[in-house]
C-alpha cells in the first residue's frame, strides 16, 4: 500500500479564514490525511475538533497524525453530507467553524490501485469509500452512450464529450473496458491530434467526470451547504476549497443565497417574503494559492477558497 500523502492547500489562509478560537468546536468534513486538522488542533486548548472522511485509508493516516491531540479530536468514518447526524450522535448542537477541502488527495491520485489517475495503469475503481460496491468500471461499461455523453459534457465540461462517449461504447462492444490505461487510450483516440498536442492530458476531464458521478460529489455539495451553515454558531465560519468551476459555482450561489435569501421581485420597495439572512460572505472573490505555494505544489493550481460567516 502506498504511504498516505496529502499536501494541505492554502493552510494559512484556511486558519485565518476559520478564525480559530482556543475553546471553539470545529468540524473538518473532509479530513484526508489530517493536515488542516493538525494545524487547527494545535490552536485548541479547551476546544474540540471533529474530523469526518469517507476513505478508510485517510482515517487511518489521520488518526496517526493527530495522535498528539487525541484528547481534543474525534474522528468518524462517514460522508460530510451526514454531518448533522454525526454531530447529533456526539451530542454537539452547533460548531464554530467548518472546513471542506473538496480535492482528491495526493494519496488517492498516487495510489495506482485506487484507479483515480490516468497516469497509472490500474483497474477502473475511483471509489472514495471502498466499502461502496459500484466502481468506475460500472459507469464506463454500463451507462448508455447518451448517459456517458451527459456526464462527460456536464461534469467534465469537455467539448468532445459526444465523440468520447461514442468511442467508449464502440470499444466496449468488443470487450469490457477494465483498466485506466485502456480507457485513457480510447479517450485519446476520440480527440483530434492537434488538441492532444497543445492541450492538457486528453483523459483528464473524462476521468474527473466519472469520479464526480461515481462518488456523488456535486450532489452532496449542493444538498449539504445550507445545512452546514445552519450548524454554525453566530460568528462561526465555513471555509470551502474547490477545484473546478462546477464546485465553485455551487458554493458561490449557496453563499449568495445565505447572504441575500430574499425572493421578492426587485421592484418591491421592501421585502415581504420573510426570508432571513443566514450569513455574510467574507470572500467577495475567492482566495487562490500564492505563487510560492504553486511552486511547491502544482496540484493547488485550480484551488479556490470561499468563506462565509454565520450571522
Amino acid at each position: 500500500m502506498t504511504p498516505f500523502r496529502h499536501v494541505s492547500i492554502m493552510p494559512e489562509e484556511v486558519l485565518g479564514g476559520l478564525n480559530v478560537r482556543p475553546d471553539g468546536i470545529y468540524l473538518d468534513g473532509t479530513l484526508g490525511g489530517g493536515g488542516h486538522s493538525f494545524l487547527i488542533a494545535q490552536l485548541l486548548k479547551n476546544g474540540r475538533l471533529i474530523g469526518i472522511d469517507r476513505d478508510a485509508q485517510a482515517i487511518e493516516a489521520a488518526r496517526e497524525r493527530l495522535r498528539p491531540f487525541c484528547d481534543k479530536v474525534t474522528i468518524i468514518k462517514d460522508n460530510y453530507k451526514n454531518a448533522a447526524a454525526v454531530l447529533n450522535e456526539l451530542g454537539v448542537e452547533k460548531v464554530d467553524g467548518i472546513l471542506l477541502d473538496l480535492g482528491v488527495s495526493s494519496h488517492q491520485l498516487d495510489s495506482a490501485e485506487r484507479g483515480f489517475s490516468y497516469m497509472h495503469d490500474a483497474p477502473l475503481d475511483m471509489r472514495m469509500d471502498q466499502e461502496e460496491t459500484a466502481t468506475a468500471y460500472d459507469i464506463v461499461n454500463g451507462y448508455s452512450e447518451n448517459e456517458l455523453y451527459r456526464l462527460i459534457r456536464d461534469y467534465g465540461e469537455d467539448g468532445f464529450a459526444k465523440n468520447i462517449a461514442k468511442h467508449i461504447v464502440a470499444a466496449r462492444e468488443k470487450a469490457p473496458i477494465k483498466t485506466t490505461f485502456e480507457l485513457s487510450e480510447i479517450i485519446s483516440g476520440a480527440i483530434p491530434m492537434k488538441i492532444r498536442k497543445n492541450g492538457g492530458h486528453p483523459a483528464k476531464k473524462t476521468f474527473q467526470a466519472i469520479r464526480i458521478e461515481l462518488n456523488g460529489e456535486l450532489t452532496a455539495l449542493e444538498e449539504t451547504i445550507d445545512g452546514l451553515i445552519d450548524m454554525l454558531n453566530p460568528g462561526g465560519r465555513i471555509c470551502i476549497i474547490s477545484f473546478h468551476s462546477l464546485e465553485d459555482r455551487i458554493i458561490k450561489n449557496a453563499f449568495r443565497k445565505a447572504e441575500n435569501p430574499c425572493t421578492c421581485p426587485p421592484q418591491l420597495p421592501v421585502c415581504i417574503c420573510g426570508a432571513k439572512q443566514k450569513g455574510r460572505i467574507i470572500t467577495k472573490k475567492p482566495i487562490t494559492p500564492s505563487e510560492d505555494e504553486l511552486k511547491n505544489n502544482t496540484r493547488a493550481k485550480s484551488a479556490k477558497l470561499r468563506i462565509l460567516e454565520r450571522v
